[in-house]
């Protein structure tokens, strides 16, 4: 038996849970196909998933298909709750993106189809809703091709489109055409290939096997259609996920390895990993390494089996495990041997922030403790408090996420919370090169310890760095993990309140006072120094911009054109085709909601937006600083 570990994204609606359920029910998992209308679907199994009718959770399944198991993890389509799909997306071995066949390309389509195949993660295309009024075939692959990838080729055909009798036939040997569009393009990858097709030699089987080759590659990518309602053309599809998809690999006796990529909570409040398994057999009461410097002893193992997770005692490389025990494990951990791939970050981070205010004072620290919680579940949270622990701040991709954390902190922690209005994150960077010096005992210094740091700009998107200047020798090495801890800690916050970031901080000077200096001195002076180095630095307030893709009438441009030009819109490039005006360019992220509510009344509901984070660019203007709230000043 072997594994294949599945995932399957799409833009929300267009049908992703519901394809989820036919697969389950096709495979005898579950007796009947649940509805997200109705709210009976497997994986959306939170209360508040079923009243909303959105995945918020990415939520794992198994099933088998002949002799391959797979493990199928539905995934959140909205692009609010992005960060689930982050953490999902590297622990693959292959996936599924859905597309409405009504819909077409949408925005979060483009934006994860771009990432899959960045990533090279082998994908197969479903093309949903081909029994609902409005499907397209034709129309729907040319958009494919140009919205998303050329390397797409249908692989059957559809009759009834539009209709409840929709159905789909696979191609086959004996279809000419099919076979034409298949060495065409399999062909530009394979010089071999390409010979046997010049010298009418290639086969039907030659070709099939190379068509998994490349969608192995993340070179290929087939498209089905069908209906996830009706089941039609799901046969299909499993053939396609078994034959074309590659399996997890089975290095049982090498190291472990593997990668948490979720966080739960037991019934008794104890933390539970969720993690793939990359190599090696972890087994119950073995002690397990992960993140930087932590071990355990795992407690429980659960494998998922059958559509749920069943206790095992052991599991090995390809299984999507549950493990107990691990109590200071984290989400992005490595577990064992760090897995070998991309580690940085697939999409944009969050450009929202808003403050979370209990109407009950009394609940501050319950508070707290939940946002605490929430934000072990899902980092990207970014959970702050300010300097007199009065107001906390969580950070945001969206609305409709801020109102999902409302319900669920009345749902599961029966706290009634107000936001402040949403506002957009902003970071620094260093304007310059600045340096500090306090020595232990002098000029002031309370601290048994002696500090020098230099803060350096550095390359945009690179973050935060601590270097040493000084020999490791000079200090014990916990006073040198408390000055890079703390330093990190103190960019969380810069002159005009927002995080410091794309910089490099230097520790030039050390000294301490052997027996009595302590750790707690060199936490305590290094945010003074640091400070003061940033101080004579300077830095340069910088805003998110985000990359936007506009489609309106050609005739609704005029009116267009002075609107984006008061929300500081710049366009790059514009084209017009036929009745259609295409303009690219980038906008503040803060003037995408307004572009958003007006498109409509100015483009006669016609007009087509989709914005994706580009960069951090320096603000004109006067830079907002962050409001704060503290006993003095720090800077």
């Amino acid at each position: 038996m072997t594994t294949l570990n599945l995932g399957i994204l799409a833009h929300v609606d267009a049908g992703k849970t519901s394809l989820t359920e036919r697969l389950l029910y096709a495979a005898g998992v579950i007796d009947a196909v649940g509805s997200v209308d109705d709210g009976n679907t497997q994986t959306d199994s939170s209360a508040l998933e079923r009243r909303r009718g959105i995945t918020i959770k990415s939520a794992v399944v198994s099933f088998r298909l002949g002799d391959v198991t797979v493990n199928l993890i539905d995934t959140p389509g909205h692009p609010d709750f992005i960060a689930e799909v982050e953490r999902v997306l590297g622990v693959l071995d292959g996936a599924v993106l859905v597309v409405s066949a009504v819909e077409g390309v949408q925005a979060q389509t483009r934006i994860l189809m771009r990432t899959l195949r960045r990533l090279r993660i082998p994908t197969l295309i479903f093309a949903n809703k081909i029994d609902r009024r409005g499907a397209r075939c034709d129309g729907l692959l040319r958009t494919l091709a140009e919205r998303l990838t050329p390397a797409v080729v249908a692989m059957g055909a559809v009759r009834g489109l539009g209709t409840r009798d929709a159905a789909f036939t696979p191609y086959g040997p004996g279809d000419e055409d099919f076979r034409a569009a298949l060495a065409d393009l399999l062909t530009r990858h394979d010089d071999d290939l390409l010979t046997a097709y010049v010298e009418d030699a290639l086969t039907y089987p030659r070709l099939r096997d190379a068509l998994a080759a490349q969608v192995r590659q993340g070179r290929a990518h087939p498209v089905f259609f069908g209906s996830a309602i009706t089941g039609t053309g799901l046969d299909a599809l499993t053939a396609g996920i078994r034959e074309l998809l590659p399996r997890a690999g089975d290095d049982a006796d090498g190291p472990v390895s593997g990668t948490v990529f979720k966080i739960e909570r037991g019934a008794a409040g104890e933390k539970v990993a969720c993690a793939r398994l990359f190599s090696g057999t972890v087994r119950v009461r073995d002690a397990l390494r992960f993140g930087d410097a932590g071990e355990a002893k795992v407690t429980g193992i659960s494998v998922f089996d059958g559509g749920a997770a069943v206790p095992r005692g052991c599991a090995g490389p390809g299984d999507i495990v549950r493990l107990r025990g691990l109590g200071g494990v984290r989400i992005g951990d490595s577990l064992g041997e760090p897995p070998s791939g991309d580690a940085t970050g697939h999409f944009a981070p969050p450009t929202l922030e808003t403050v979370v205010v209990p109407r009950r004072r009394s609940d501050r620290g319950a508070l707290h403790a939940a946002l605490t919680e929430l934000a072990e579940q899902d980092p990207l949270i970014g959970l702050r408090q300010d300097d007199l622990g009065q107001e906390i701040s969580v950070s945001l991709y969206g609305e409709v996420q801020k109102e999902v954390i409302q319900a669920t902190l009345a749902d599961d922690f029966g706290l009634d919370v107000e936001f402040r209005e949403t506002t957009t994150l902003h970071v620094e960077r260093p304007a310059g090169t600045g340096e500090a010096v306090e020595v232990g005992q002098k000029d002031g210094n309370p601290f048994l310890a002696t500090i020098g740091l230099r803060v350096d700009p550095a390359p945009a998107g690179s973050g935060t760095r601590f270097r040493l200047e000084v020999e490791l020798g000079c200090l014990p090495y916990a006073f040198f993990a408390a000055v890079e801890e703390t330093t990190h800690a103190t960019l969380r916050r810069g002159p005009r309140g927002w995080q410091v970031t794309d910089c490099a901080v230097t520790m030039t000077r050390a000294g301490y006072f052997p027996p009595v200096s302590t750790a707690a001195d060199f936490r305590g002076l290094t945010p003074r120094v640091l400070r003061a180095a940033l101080r004579r630095a300077g830095t340069v307030v910088c805003e998110p911009l985000q990359r936007f893709h506009l489609e309106v009438p050609e005739d609704t441009y005029g009116g267009l054109a002075p609107v984006l030009g008061r929300l500081r819109a710049v366009p790059r490039t514009t084209e017009v085709h036929g009745t259609v005006r295409t303009v690219e360019g980038e906008i503040p992220a803060a003037r995408v909601h307004e572009l958003e509510r007006r498109l409509p009344g100015l483009t006669r509901g016609e007009g087509l937006l989709e914005c994706t984070f580009d960069r951090y660019a320096p603000v004109h203007g006067e830079a907002p600083g962050r409001p704060r709230r503290t006993t003095s000043s720090q800077w």
